[in-house]
């Protein structure tokens, strides 16, 4: 299992009537391959720049990114995205969808349908592959991404806001899915969240950034994940131990937002 490494990473963007804006700034860690890592932070700390260099949709102004030892220079198949909205192709039903990467890499018919049987039956979606996309509720579309992120079996799975754009209710049974997810197949996950109490639920490591420049401020190693499918999802949020770590990490968040206001207002 490979390890992601981030070494140095500095990003700047030019801005088209001139000046620049630093989006991230000195930015390394070693994240030990199958872990579930979550970022935080206030908006415009980066947190997305960095998924997207992660992803190999951005190249970084300085600094290196490695999955093991290979560069990452551009996207590819050992990483796998899944967005705030689906992103799904409409005009394919649910199956088709899920089968799109192995069928892009000409993987035999056989062995597709296979992998999409099982992936449906994984993500709850057995009896729905032959729906159209628009046909479904938000988390199940979501649900659909997921699956269709898994059919390509990437090394590491990149979130960006997955669950965001759900109701409450449907986004714990998200949160739950996607720690199911981690458990049985062990891969490297980098979820975005704006939740304070869902990047402490779902990550057994959590960077909070710090914005302007973007830059991880905190780590914590967190135990919250290793037992979430074991305790009910109210009961553990509920725990002395996570609700102190909740107000620790809020308060840290909130002294960054203050700081931001304070230096916009000056």
């Amino acid at each position: 299992m490979r390890n992601l490494k981030v070494d140095s990473v500095d990003m700047v963007y030019e801005l088209p009537k001139g000046g620049s804006v630093q989006a991230l700034k000195d930015v390394s860690f070693d994240l030990t391959g199958g872990r579930l890592l979550t970022l935080l932070g206030p908006s415009g700390c980066g947190k997305t720049t960095l998924l997207n260099i992660l992803a190999g949709f951005l190249a970084p102004t300085a600094g290196t990114v490695k999955l093991g030892d290979e560069p990452i220079t551009g996207p590819g198949p050992d990483r796998g995205m899944v967005f705030q909205q689906g992103a799904l192709f409409e005009w394919l039903n649910v199956r088709k969808n899920i089968s799109f990467g192995p069928r892009m890499r000409r993987k035999p018919t056989g062995e597709t349908n296979a992998k999409v049987d099982e992936l449906l039956a994984t993500v709850g979606l057995k009896d729905f592959g032959e729906k159209r996309t628009y046909e479904l509720s938000g988390g199940m579309q979501q649900r659909v991404a997921l699956a269709r992120c898994l059919a390509n079996d990437p090394a590491v799975i990149l979130m960006d806001e997955p669950l965001g754009a759900l109701d409450a209710l449907t986004r714990e049974k998200m949160q739950g899915l996607i720690l199911r997810l981690w458990k049985d197949t062990g891969k490297t996950i980098v979820l975005v969240t704006h939740s304070v109490e869902e990047a402490l639920y779902l990550g057994d490591r959590l960077f909070v950034m710090a914005p302007r420049p973007g830059r991880v401020e905190h780590v914590y190693d967190l135990p919250f994940a290793n037992t979430g499918l074991d305790v009910e999802p109210r009961e553990l949020k509920a725990s002395p131990e996570f609700i102190e770590k909740r107000e620790e990490v809020l308060s840290l968040i909130w002294e960054m937002e203050e700081q931001i206001m304070g230096h916009e207002g000056s």
